[in-house]
């Protein structure tokens, strides 16, 4: 298992240096000039514009820009976005309440999955397993940002149990509306994942064995069922792990969140590219970690899998 970790941790290497390559290229192909927009309509001199310009070496080719910051990144210095603040401290600042709330939303949709799917794999084609594929298919089709307003409205504003919007007091109780909100939007995806999972797994030889020999009910469904069951569920929760780290703008945005999808929808409509490759390479570098921590954890869950 140890060969296989450090060949999965070597596989970083060309995927960092592809990610921030590819990203910086197309953050140098956007159209525009982003010091020129820092302005507004109140057009300095040319001589201030190269100025600035030349001190995020802006006026220098695309293959030097990115060795400038491939320089820096090796030291530390992620760069300095075009209001002068580092990206370290912007990143530092913004990435705990994005990571609160993707932990927070995958537990939802993690445990939602797991109970709601395995009720309708045993209770297959009755009543309570054509309700849930109803619920599920409702949350399938409705866009995340109409779940927002709902559960914003209703929730937030008629009920009261939560706070509308999120703001400076982002812990871990402001964000539970938010959590919720997305942990019911991806849940659908996992839940009917688990009962197709559950379903096919109450269909195998060792389950039956287990019937015969006299097993109950609730010695099987745990040890036999649901360990073997779990895979599919927990690689697409891990899937949208890394999708709410960087894709929870909209969600972020009704909310007031100040997090990693509002700090880059701003860094993409000012042409940042520090701040744009540097949140996207730490996403990737996390999402295949993330990966990793869960190719792993198959091998606990089955033990049929083994890592040569």
């Amino acid at each position: 298992m140890l060969s296989y970790i450090i060949r999965r941790l070597l596989q970083l290497i060309p995927v960092f240096l592809g990610s921030t390559l590819l990203i910086y290229a197309m953050v140098f192909a956007m159209p525009g000039d982003p010091i020129a927009a820092l302005f507004g309509d109140k057009q300095p001199s040319p001589q201030l514009l190269e100025a600035v310009r030349a001190q995020y070496h802006l006026d220098q080719p695309f293959i030097v820009q990115y060795f400038y910051y491939m320089k820096g990144l090796f030291v530390g210095d992620m760069g300095t976005t075009f209001s002068g603040q580092p990206v370290n401290e912007v990143l530092a600042r913004t990435l705990p309440i994005t990571a609160r709330l993707a932990v927070m939303a995958i537990g939802i949709e993690f445990t939602l999955s797991i109970i709601i799917g395995t009720i309708s794999a045993l209770n297959k084609g009755k009543f309570v397993d054509q309700i849930n594929l109803v619920i599920s298919l409702i949350f399938l089709s409705m866009p995340i940002f109409v779940v927002s307003f709902l559960a914003q409205y209703f929730l937030a504003i008629q009920l009261g149990w939560f706070r509308p919007t999120v703001g400076g007091q982002n812990d871990w109780g402001d964000l539970w509306l938010p959590a919720i909100v997305l942990g019911l939007s991806l849940y659908a995806t996992s839940m009917r994942l688990m009962r197709s999972s559950v379903l096919d797994t109450l269909n195998q030889d060792w389950v039956r064995t287990a019937y015969s020999k006299g097993l109950p009910r609730y010695r099987v469904l745990p040890v036999h069922v649901l360990r073997n069951s779990l895979i599919p569920v927990i690689t697409n929760s891990a899937t949208n792990f890394g999708v709410l780290l960087v894709g929870a703008t909209v969600t972020e945005f009704i909310f007031n969140i100040p997090g990693v999808g509002n700090t880059l929808f701003r860094a993409t409509l000012q042409h940042e590219g520090p701040t744009i490759v540097s949140f996207v390479t730490i996403f990737v570098v996390l999402y295949v970690l993330v990966n990793l921590a869960v190719d792993l954890l198959y091998g606990l869950l089955d033990p049929r899998i083994r890592y040569a």
